[in-house]
Formats: C-alpha cells, sequence, structure tokens
C-alpha cells in the first residue's frame, strides 16, 4: 500500500508541477476605465474630472438620472474595493440600487423608489425588489485542477472610437431588431445558388422553397447587411492597423445574408445557421423515435429540444426610465410572456435562441451533444484505447475512456471556465453592456463633450440608427432587449456562455474523432421532401450523397424539422462534421446572448479561446494519472491542431 500511497502522490505532484509550471500571463485592460473625464455632469458636481466610467460596468450601483452614468464615482471604486478583497463586508458596504442600501444599512424591497411605474407596481402591485451582483470574488478562488483562475487571460476589447467597436455595436442593434426573422432566412443558399446568380444575389424561389425561407426575411436581413458592408471593419478595403488578435477576429468579407452574425470558427461557415446539436435528437431507448422528433435519450427519458415561446415582437428597456431602473438594480426578472399555443417549438427565430441561453443550465447543449455522440456510436479519437472489438480488446471503456469518463468530464470544465472569466469580468475589464453603449449614444447631447468618440460612432453607424429609432420612436437610440431585466449583474467581457462552451466544445473534439463526418439525418434518407431532391438533382446529378450532407431545420413556424443539404459558403454540397457541428454549437450559444443584446462580438470569440486552453490544461494534468499510454489530437478554434 505505500508503494501505491507514494504513487498517488507522486501523480498529483506531477500534475502540481504542470500546473505552476504554466506561463502566467500578465493582464491588461484597454485603457477606457479612466480615460473619459466628468464634465459639467450635473451642476456643482462635487466629482468634477474624476473618471466617469463611461465604458465600464456599473449596473446596480446608483446612476443619475440624466445621463445614465453612474452618479457617484466613489461608489465604483467601493465596487472594486469588494471585487480585490473578496471580502462580503466590502460588498455589503457598497451602494445597491441606492445610496443607503450600503454601510451595514439594507433597504427593504419596498423601499426603493424607483422611476418607472412597471418597476413601482411590479406584478402584482407591489414594487420590485433590487437585484445583486453575480459571484464577484470567483476569480480569487483556487482549484485543484486545470489552469489557475488567473493563469489564463483575454486581450483588452475593443475600445471606445475604434472601427471595430462601430462594428460590433451596429451588428447588436442589427441584431436586435431582426429577432424574429427565422433563421432558415440567414443559411447558406439563400444567396447566389440560382443559375446567374452572384453570392450577392438572392436565389431561386426553388431554393428559398426547400429551406422554408422567405423572400421578403432574405430581403429584409439584406437591408441591415448593407448597411454593415459600409462600416471599416467589415470592409476588406480599408487598411486598419492591427494586432495580432484584432486581425484573427476581423470579417472583411462582404456581410450577406448567408454569412453575417454567424462565427468564424471551423464548420461555422457550413450549412444551416443553428447547429444540429441544437434541433435534433436520436433513436431512443428502443429505436422508437426519428432524429426529425427532437427527442434525446437520457437513460430511460428523454429530452425535448423544443423551446418555450417568448412573445414576437416583444422588447423590453426601450423607454428611459425603466432603463435607469434597470440600472440601479431594478429586478424585473420573470416580466417576459410566452406563447400558450403552441407551447414550445424548435428553434426557428433568434428570439427562440436568445430564450435557450436565457435559461439554460450552462453546459446542457454540450451534455445534450456528448449524448447524441455517445448514441450515434461516434468513434473516439484513433488515440483513445479500448475501441476494438470485444473479442479483441477483452476490455471496454466505462470508468475511463467511456461514456461516464466524457460525460462527467464535458461538465466538469464549466465552473473552471466560470472562475476564469469571472476574474476577467471583475479584475481586469470591467466592459459595459451593449445596452448601456446605446444609451450612451442616447444620451448623446449630453456626454459628447466627455467622449468626442461617441459622436463618431453615432455618425459612423447611423444607417442602422435610423433604424432602431423606426423601431422605438424618435430620437430614441435604446437597444431592443430580449430579456426584460437587460444584461446579467456583471460585466461584459469576458462572456460566461461563451467560456464554458469554449471548454466544453474542446473537451468534445478531444475525445471523439473531430473529422469524422457527422450523419444526424437517418441513413435510409427515406424523408426527404420533393423540393430537396429537385436541389439534390442540380447538385448532384449522378446522385453521389450520403446522410452527412443533409441536414436539419426547423420550418412550419418551428413545428417540423425538414431536410436540406448542407452548402458550403460557395454553395457546393459539402459535408457536417463532428468538429463542425461542435464549433457551431459553440457559436450559436455564445452569439444567442449577442442576439439577446448582451453582448459584443469579441465576448464570444475570444472567450471561447479561453475557455479552450482551460479545457486543454485539464486534459493535460489528467492524462498524467492514468497508467495506459493514450493521446488525444485536437483541432482547436483558431484552425491549428495539436497532440495531448
Amino acid at each position: 500500500m505505500s508503494k501505491r500511497r507514494e504513487g498517488a502522490a507522486n501523480a498529483r505532484n506531477l500534475a502540481s508541477s504542470t500546473a505552476k509550471n504554466r506561463i502566467h500571463p500578465y493582464h491588461y485592460s484597454n485603457g477606457d476605465e479612466h480615460k473619459f473625464r466628468r464634465k459639467k455632469v450635473k451642476s456643482k458636481d462635487p466629482h468634477e474630472n474624476k473618471a466617469s466610467y463611461l465604458m465600464n460596468f456599473t449596473k446596480g450601483l446608483p446612476h443619475c438620472e440624466d445621463t445614465g452614468l453612474v452618479d457617484n464615482p466613489d461608489h465604483f471604486q467601493l465596487l472594486i474595493r469588494g471585487i480585490d478583497s473578496g471580502d462580503f463586508r466590502d460588498f455589503r458596504d457598497t451602494p445597491l440600487g441606492h445610496v443607503k442600501n450600503s454601510l451595514g444599512e439594507h433597504y427593504c424591497n419596498h423601499d426603493f423608489k424607483w422611476k418607472s411605474d412597471k418597476a413601482n407596481n411590479g406584478k402584482n402591485g407591489k414594487g420590485v425588489s433590487v437585484r445583486a451582483w453575480e459571484s464577484q470574488s470567483a476569480g480569487l478562488s483556487y482549484d485543484l485542477e486545470g489552469p489557475d483562475a488567473q493563469a489564463v487571460t483575454m486581450p483588452p476589447h475593443p475600445e471606445l472610437g475604434s472601427a471595430e467597436l462601430d462594428a460590433e455595436m451596429a451588428e447588436v442593434y442589427a441584431q436586435a431588431l431582426l429577432r424574429d426573422v427565422p433563421f432558415n432566412a440567414f443559411t447558406v443558399g439563400v444567396m447566389g445558388l440560382g443559375s446567374g446568380k452572384s453570392k450577392e444575389d438572392i436565389s431561386t424561389n426553388t431554393t428559398l422553397d426547400a429551406l422554408d425561407a422567405q423572400k421578403n426575411h432574405v430581403e429584409q436581413i439584406k437591408e441591415y447587411t448593407d448597411c454593415l458592408n459600409t462600416l471599416a471593419w467589415f470592409d476588406p478595403t480599408v487598411i486598419l492597423k492591427l494586432n495580432q488578435q484584432q486581425a484573427q477576429r476581423r470579417r472583411d468579407f462582404l456581410q450577406t445574408p448567408a454569412t453575417a452574425f454567424r462565427g468564424i470558427t471551423c464548420g461555422d461557415d457550413v450549412g444551416p445557421y443553428i447547429s444540429q446539436f441544437l434541433l435534433a435528437g436520436n433513436r431512443g431507448l428502443h429505436g422508437q423515435n426519428s432524429p426529425a422528433a427532437g427527442f434525446i435519450q437520457y437513460g430511460s427519458i428523454d429530452i425535448d429540444q423544443r423551446v418555450a415561446i417568448a412573445e414576437p415582437g416583444k422588447d423590453f428597456l426601450t423607454d428611459w426610465d425603466e432603463w435607469l431602473d434597470a440600472q440601479n438594480g431594478a429586478d424585473f426578472r420573470g416580466f417576459e410572456d410566452y406563447l400558450s399555443s403552441p407551447l414550445k417549438r424548435f428553434i426557428n427565430t433568434p428570439r427562440d435562441l436568445a430564450t435557450y441561453v436565457h435559461h439554460d443550465a450552462l453546459y446542457e447543449a454540450y451534455l445534450n451533444a456528448c449524448l447524441m455522440l455517445l448514441a450515434k456510436g461516434v468513434p473516439f479519437d484513433p488515440g483513445i484505447p479500448f475501441q476494438e472489438a470485444d473479442n479483441r480488446d477483452h476490455q471496454q471503456g466505462f470508468a475511463h475512456f467511456g461514456g461516464p469518463h466524457i460525460l462527467s468530464l464535458v461538465t466538469e470544465v464549466a465552473t473552471r471556465a466560470l472562475k476564469a472569466v469571472r476574474f476577467q469580468k471583475y479584475n481586469v475589464h470591467r466592459r459595459c453592456r451593449p445596452e448601456v453603449l446605446a444609451a450612451r449614444l442616447h444620451k448623446l447631447d449630453n456626454l459628447k463633450h466627455i467622449a468626442p468618440e461617441l459622436e463618431k460612432m453615432f455618425n459612423n453607424i447611423e444607417c442602422i440608427l435610423k433604424k432602431v429609432e423606426a423601431k422605438n420612436g424618435a430620437n430614441n437610440y435604446l437597444l431592443p432587449m430580449a430579456f426584460c431585466e437587460g444584461s446579467p449583474m456583471h460585466p461584459a467581457y469576458g462572456a460566461g456562455h461563451a467560456t464554458v462552451a469554449g471548454a466544453c466544445v474542446t473537451i468534445l473534439k478531444a475525445f471523439f474523432d473531430h473529422k469524422h463526418h457527422l450523419s444526424i439525418v437517418p441513413e435510409d434518407l427515406e424523408d426527404l421532401q420533393q423540393e430537396t431532391k429537385d436541389l439534390l438533382k442540380k447538385l448532384k446529378p449522378d446522385g453521389d450523397y450520403c446522410a452527412s450532407n443533409l441536414a436539419y431545420v426547423s420550418t412550419k413556424n418551428g413545428q417540423k424539422l425538414d431536410i436540406v443539404p448542407v452548402l458550403d459558403n460557395e454553395c457546393n454540397l459539402t459535408h457536417l462534421t463532428v468538429e463542425g457541428e461542435l464549433n457551431k454549437l459553440a457559436s450559436n450559444i455564445a452569439i444567442g446572448r449577442d442576439w439577446a443584446g448582451v453582448h459584443y462580438f469579441t465576448d464570444y470569440y475570444e472567450s471561447i479561446l479561453m475557455g479552450e486552453q482551460i479545457a486543454i490544461g485539464i486534459l493535460e494534468e489528467q492524462k498524467l494519472t492514468y497508467t495506459e499510454n493514450f493521446s488525444m489530437t485536437l483541432c482547436k478554434f483558431d484552425g491549428t491542431t495539436i497532440r495531448i
């Protein structure tokens, strides 16, 4: 036993040394926090020329009614003191919602005097309560496995005045205004597939019918992508001075309904917008289900892929008083309405995706994907043992290198990811949410003397802002929010959903053969509708196609899954792969938060990269604990390949 005891200690010490010897990077913010100073914010301002925190997350602190800025910049420093110390008493000393709700004193919920009738009357005639901040000190905690929460980092996010932030804000506005357009109008195949058509043109009616996409929806999206194409960030002819990270995430290509609002990892530009892992099911315990039924076998029960249907067209926080109350911490959660008939549907619109990421158990999409891959019999990475027939290996994977191993590991990385991203959110970047930057544009006349860059942004994205004004009313540029409470009570950058997505998907890509062709549609191809058969004849006259060339899309207002060909961005028939659909799943979940209005594009991309680092670190350390000689090959989000 003493030999075993020493071996166990050596394995732990080796893993500890591996973690300790990793390079611990410096953490850099973009400098906006102290750049913009208070100038004539209000008469006889005792805080004149202090930092205004115009570009920072200040939600929950008391705010100025006229400008939307934090009313007392010293309150922001109290919040930082608590963030740095992690002492719960420092957070109790920080004003939450009202200046008197601090320093050991607390307001009863009915004592808060909100601005809006909605907050004062609540849902039952009683005023709403106040929301607390979330897990500010999580980034100070330690873990016994994987990279330390402070051993990974993210580059500075785009600063005010940059072409990238102009593009991000225009994009978030556009996504808010396109929330009820079905995803099939965003799918490869609605552009450029018709005879004699360029990639900028809308395709033939045959193609649109096969995708269940309406021509007017495609044209509506194109109005917004045409606006985006006027911005320097998306214009390949404009030379911008960029660092490596900025160049990597720049999308300097033509934005069309088929290319816009997608992720930028391998597989994001292939096939339908929504990953198969968010739509289809599997055969079930007794083989009773078609994947098109949307039920995933979870032991002896089934998981339904359909989501609750938030009321179309109903957005939030476009009234200044309600916006101000939300920034002061008013708890508007639960004010959303859902349809009662039909009760649920397959994800059909961006609003449906926003609903999914509003209520998901953070790792659920990746657990579901893992269940589907296991049920489908998708092979593990070739470097993983026990994959030969039983009469050859004489051993099956289970407790290790089997279903229970991967199912627990894909969820285990989630909390590690959350701790790391909390450090970036609170201790480094403290980035304001899109709803706040929109409010800065809304109050431009009150703030442009503090930040002339705001006026430059306003002018640059005016094409989109005119559409916002048309929805909200004259001179109202507040961001229509999918969530009644607006953003969560923590900063924007990095994104928790995206970091968890990056970590969980990395685990799955490492375990499974990521280049394997993925056949979610049954191999017998019995359920092909006639339009799809006609389209396949045009694409492949020789009939040389298989199940991995096909994918499900949500049709009939989300009540049915139909089958369409899988097309690349050149409209050629191609295959779904495990890697591509997992990458797309990560992008769907992360960018789903952009569709809701609570994140920017960089929050998605840089966060999945950090989540990937965390997962790789955990896999490296876990590998040290096994006696088997094995390896995993992983294609990272940036396209490079590593071997663990």
